[in-house]
């Protein structure tokens, strides 16, 4: 079980990187299969910067909430506290332990990366390729590619639920995964100056019509 939750821990620190680098080309290929417009296609590919920047913001928020409400004690079973290191790094080096308020990072960052895969695989429900077709091979792959990795992030979503941090802890953490998802896709993402949702899907053109009304 160690060796499972060390593989849980490394997979969930490049999990932002393995979930852009199958939707960059999965975006950019159904995209352009649908609309054929390169200036469209640019466009949707800003989700990853805009998914990036929340990424990088909430991280960094979730940082300095710990760091905020820490404090350096001697031993795990906080104990003794250490007043003269102010900062977790520095009381790491001399050898103690900190303890603050930290939010589940895991939790956001697998809830948000699970969410946005589902909003742009609902694209696919309008893209129609043959065999024959010179996108099909490309785009299988990469549904066959993104349908696992979401299945992982799943399992280790609930990895993270069993074994790392308290209850409040997770709760924020997959809240604010939830917060990102329908901030972008279920709010600005309707909005014309956004980069959009996945082009000509019945479904969200529904939803876009019914946030109109």
């Amino acid at each position: 079980m160690p060796r499972v939750l060390t593989l849980v821990r490394y997979f969930v620190k490049v999990a932002w990187a393995w979930t852009v680098c199958l939707l960059l080309p999965f975006i950019a290929l159904t995209n352009y299969h649908l609309t054929g417009k390169a200036g469209l296609v640019l466009r949707r590919l800003s989700t990853l910067l805009v998914g990036t920047a929340i990424w990088y913001f909430c991280t960094a928020l979730f940082s300095n909430i710990e760091h905020y409400t820490g404090s350096c004690y001697q031993s795990p079973a906080l104990e003794g506290i250490r007043q003269e290191h102010q900062s977790k790094q520095q009381c790491h080096r001399e050898g103690g332990f900190w303890h603050g308020f930290d939010i589940s990072g895991h939790s956001f960052l697998l809830t948000f990366c699970a969410l946005m895969i589902v909003e742009e695989m609902a694209v696919l429900d309008e893209v129609k390729t043959d065999r024959g077709h010179h996108l099909h091979t490309a785009i299988t792959t990469l549904v066959v590619a993104l349908g696992f990795l979401t299945l992982i992030w799943v399992w280790m979503f609930l990895c993270t639920a069993v074994y790392f941090h308290n209850l409040t802890q997770k709760v924020f953490g997959t809240f604010f995964g939830l917060l990102g998802w329908y901030g972008t896709y279920g709010y600005w993402y309707l909005k014309s100056f956004s980069p959009g949702l996945p082009p000509q899907s019945s479904s969200l053109t529904l939803k876009q019509d019914t946030y109109k009304k």
